[in-house]
């Protein structure tokens, strides 16, 4: 399928699209949001005073939810891209993987933190299974960087897509973790291959 036409269906399904409409009039950036809150609304995940990290939050739609749950806690965000600031959230600019950003991220909590959440996946280039393998190793690579830095009962939250990576990110969640669980909220696309892990209590 050609680019433009790839675009052209992007932006007709957009505008079908009741979440697309309902982000809007609720003032969050993007619809993915309503799958933060549906997973949170099942599985018990943000409570009042607990810290927070949103791994590749930009444009910023699970910090402002964060933002809406965590009132008395810490709440930290990080992307590659900048995005606009956020209410009650710390922003750093830059790549989690970076030792001196993960520094910061430590020195900004000074201890172990409840919940960290990723939203993260590669730009689609059109090859699923490339973009699925690529996602897949960001989705470790937040696993890692939790295992971490997560307290004892801590949870860690990411999307995941099914193909070839599934498999070794379930059996490193279970290696680590006591609960784990797989679930593909509503406002989740029908013909999207995403799901989101959510990890509890370290072992």
């Amino acid at each position: 399928m050609k680019k433009n036409k790839i675009s052209k269906n992007w932006i007709y399904r957009q505008k079908r699209d009741i979440y697309v409409k309902q982000s809007k009039l609720e003032g969050y950036r993007s619809r993915a949001v309503y799958k933060l809150k549906e997973i949170d609304q099942k599985f018990k995940l943000i409570k009042n005073n607990i810290s927070a990290i949103d791994l590749g939050a930009a444009p910023g739609s699970w910090s402002q939810y964060l933002s809406s749950k965590i009132k008395k806690g810490k709440i930290l965000a990080i992307d590659i891209i900048k995005f606009e600031e956020i209410e009650n959230i710390y922003s750093i600019e830059g790549d989690f993987t970076d030792q001196k950003k993960q520094r910061e991220i430590i020195d900004f909590f000074q201890n172990k933190v409840d919940l960290i959440v990723s939203d993260m996946a590669v730009n689609t280039t059109g090859n699923k299974n490339l973009d699925s393998i690529v996602t897949g190793e960001l989705c470790l690579e937040a696993m890692s960087f939790s295992i971490n830095n997560l307290n004892e009962n801590g949870t860690f939250l990411s999307k995941i897509f099914m193909g070839s990576s599934f498999n070794e990110i379930i059996s490193t969640g279970k290696k680590y973790f006591k609960e784990l669980k797989v679930f593909k909220p509503p406002s989740s696309r029908k013909e999207s291959k995403e799901s989101f892990v959510i990890c509890k209590y370290l072992k």
